[in-house]
């Protein structure tokens, strides 16, 4: 009539005949090796992953005593988890309580198998997971004073998570034993086939090295073992603070004698504005298994140092570079077409047609092409040395990684309308005169200019040329780069270097002041096009806080060209003009780029409200529509479910439309108000899917699409 209570009974019982079974052994001295006694506080429901503690040896001062826990799934679609879960659940926690002295060893594994969830758009989820029974051996170093006259007790509570390819469950058990004193006669001969499960540990050293989209590994093994489906699991989840291992992307391994290295591609982590990515050290140490299949395999411990490359391709596809030459011409053919773009080609057709106008000697029309040439080169090279070295301290970053930041936007907005302002003929540059001067300086300063203001832009030949200087060791990527500044110089340095070119310009005359003029709409497209990009970096506000410190540079520019018409001194009055323009720009644009984003976030539907029971009420007395759900970070089939369906666009947008309150509830940690409201509902673990709307809640199946949740919305319009 009471289960409850009986159950109860029950576990009393058994957690009191264990006492006095640890009591008695202890008393009488027993050699109790393999001796199971626990779980010591039983549970009232039994979990789907049982584990059985039990003991192996005696205790030996100076020695160590092998422990292990067996664990065995309740039905066959139960899994474990190995120490680093892959992308999604939760390796074992163990908390030991052991006599004083005594020290517990890191758990010996055997080799996990790869289960990997399809994800659309990716190489999807992988986890590596243990099928069926499996062994987990602790060793428990005995201190060398030691002198026991009884059976020493110890005890476990231990943690793990249990899993189907549809629900997740977090277990417990708290367990104790016995280890003996006394030399032990009959050994439990089940330890000897699990210490066989256990990979060897490599005694030679091995090494790792981390590249901007890869961890590396060295790793030496007898040329005679054979690799059937060579596989190397890692014990790290991350390699920097920014960059995580891509756990189901293919892994490129060679063989070269005795070694094996390996190559195991990571992806760049992001975080949202305003949040710092925690502190984060390289490992000094790398551990992992190198599983050669069929369950073998074996472990290794890498330190820091140099991986070779080459070797036989045993597995996976490795990037294959195409020929230099043939790179280095795509390079040259990219920067070629880069002087047809609308931002670019106005300056340089006007420096070409300045050049022809100075009608200067041969060796000032080279020294002019040389130094334009050697600014555009410069430039290229500077900008692809500090992506190389932001890839490589962990950044994601690509060409024209620069257009990212607000304020090397703005920059450019400005100094858009400026040029856009001097080919208007509003006012005349100085000296420098980068855009109609023929002088030295004015020829590499208009170089910097081109190749800054060209590098947004990649063409068909530059993008294989440059996805392959990202991959590439930093001295050839250095030279494509190099490369691609010579092709967006070339024409120029033609001019300068081949007078029947020269002799090919159009004389010089009125027309050339109308074309000019007529190159200043291209350029103002290009500050539209800016301004764009200003509002959508920052928002309308910063763009329009931008807009008004360029409407006071252009200001002084103005009145700058009616002092030059004039014959006066200009420059002073345009520092007079625009310093209070820049100085607001300078606290307007931080400020106003900050409460921009601050809004974004306040406003964002996309936002899920945190689940408490009270938050729960409050929604649906809202009268709308409420979808709940219940996830955790180490639950595959929550992660595979957020991606396919919850966080697509189409089905944000419905909600949006409907009005959607939408609520999660996150039990990555334990949380016993979400345990509780679990129970209620019927579900033993994660994830869990509710929809309200208006009467009793329905309960979604635990792999949900887009189109189950757009449904939805849609009926509550």
């Amino acid at each position: 009539m009471f289960p409850a209570s009986a159950m109860k009974w029950r576990a009393s019982v058994r957690s009191l005949a264990a006492a006095l079974m640890l009591a008695f052994a202890a008393l009488a001295g027993l050699p109790v090796a393999g001796l199971v006694v626990g779980p010591a506080s039983a549970q009232e429901q039994s979990n789907n992953l049982e584990a059985q503690f039990l003991v192996e040896g005696s205790a030996i001062a100076g020695e160590e005593v092998m422990v292990a826990l067996r664990f065995t799934p309740s039905a066959p679609e139960w899994h474990g988890y190995w120490k680093n879960p892959g992308d999604a659940g939760l390796g074992m926690q163990l908390n030991w309580t052991l006599p004083e002295g005594w020290e517990a060893g890191e758990p010996l594994y055997p080799v996990p198998t790869r289960l990997i969830q399809p994800l659309p758009g990716s190489d999807g989820l992988m986890n590596h997971i243990y099928k069926g029974a499996y062994s987990v051996l602790i060793p428990l170093k005995v201190p060398d004073r030691f002198d026991a006259s009884a059976a020493v007790p110890i005890a476990l509570d231990a943690t793990w998570l249990a899993c189907t390819d549809e629900i997740c469950v977090p277990e417990k058990g708290a367990f104790t034993g016995l280890v003996p004193v006394e030399p032990i006669k009959r050994k439990d001969v089940r330890f000897a086939e699990w210490r066989a499960a256990i990979p060897a540990q490599i005694a030679s050293p091995s090494r790792f090295e981390i590249t901007s989209n890869a961890l590396r590994l060295a790793i030496p093994l007898p040329q005679d073992v054979a690799l059937e489906d060579p596989y190397a699991f890692v014990a790290e989840t991350r390699v920097r603070a920014l960059q995580q291992i891509a756990f189901a992307s293919p892994q490129v391994i060679r063989r070269d004698g005795d070694m094996v290295t390996v190559e195991i591609p990571t992806k760049q982590l992001q975080y949202p504005e305003g949040v710092e990515p925690p502190a984060f050290d390289a490992h000094s140490e790398i551990d992992g298994i190198l599983a050669f299949g069929g369950g073998e395999g074996v472990r290794f411990t890498a330190q820091a140092g140099d991986v070779p490359t080459g070797g036989e391709l045993i597995a996976g596809e490795a990037f294959e570079a195409p020929p230099l030459w043939t790179l280095l011409l795509g390079a040259l053919a990219g920067g070629l077409l880069l002087n047809i773009m609308p931002c670019v080609f106005p300056i340089l057709s006007l420096k070409a047609l300045a050049l022809a106008k100075a009608g200067g000697s041969e060796a000032d029309a080279r020294a002019d092409g040389l130094a334009y040439t050697a600014g555009v080169v410069i430039a290229c090279v500077a900008l692809g040395a500090l992506m190389l070295a932001l890839r490589a301290a962990g950044e994601q970053v690509g060409w024209a990684f620069q257009l990212q930041s607000p304020g090397v936007v703005v920059f450019l907005l400005v100094l858009a309308i400026a040029i856009t302002a001097n080919f208007a003929s509003l006012f005349e540059l100085p000296q420098l005169r980068l855009t109609g001067g023929s002088g030295r300086s004015g020829s590499f300063a208009t170089g910097l200019l081109a190749a800054f203001v060209a590098t947004p832009c990649t063409g068909p030949f530059m993008a294989a040329a440059l996805g392959a200087a990202l991959l590439l060791p930093p001295l050839p990527a250095l030279v494509l780069f190099a490369a691609l500044g010579l092709g967006l110089a070339l024409p120029f340095l033609l001019i300068g270097f081949v007078p029947a070119l020269r002799r090919r310009l159009p004389k010089p005359g009125a027309w050339m002041d109308r074309f000019r003029k007529a190159m200043a709409i291209p350029m103002g497209l290009t500050a539209l096009a800016l301004v764009w990009l200003t509002a959508q970096l920052g928002g309308r506000g910063f763009a329009l806080m931008a807009l008004v410190m360029s409407f006071g540079i252009v200001l002084a520019l103005v009145v700058v060209g009616r002092l030059q018409r004039a014959g006066k001194m200009a420059w002073p009055a345009f520092g007079l003009i625009a310093a209070p323009f820049v100085i607001f720009g300078a606290f307007a644009l931080p400020s106003s780029y900050a409460a921009q984003t601050t809004q974004i976030a306040a406003q964002s539907i996309h936002e899920p409200l945190k689940f408490s029971e009270d938050a729960l009420a409050k929604a649906r007395a809202s009268g709308k529509p409420v979808f709940l759900w219940f996830t955790a970070d180490w639950c595959v089939t929550c992660k595979l479910n957020e991606s396919i369906a919850i966080e697509q666009e189409a089905t944000l947008s419905a909600f949006e439309e409907a009005g959607v309150i939408t609520m999660v509830g996150d039990w990555t940690s334990r949380d016993d108000a979400i345990t509780r409201f679990l129970n209620a509902q019927g579900a033993a673990g994660v994830p869990l899917y509710l929809w309200y709307d208006g009467g009793e809640p329905e309960q979604l199946p635990q792999l949900i699409t887009r189109d189950m949740l757009t449904d939805r919305a849609a009926k509550a319009r």
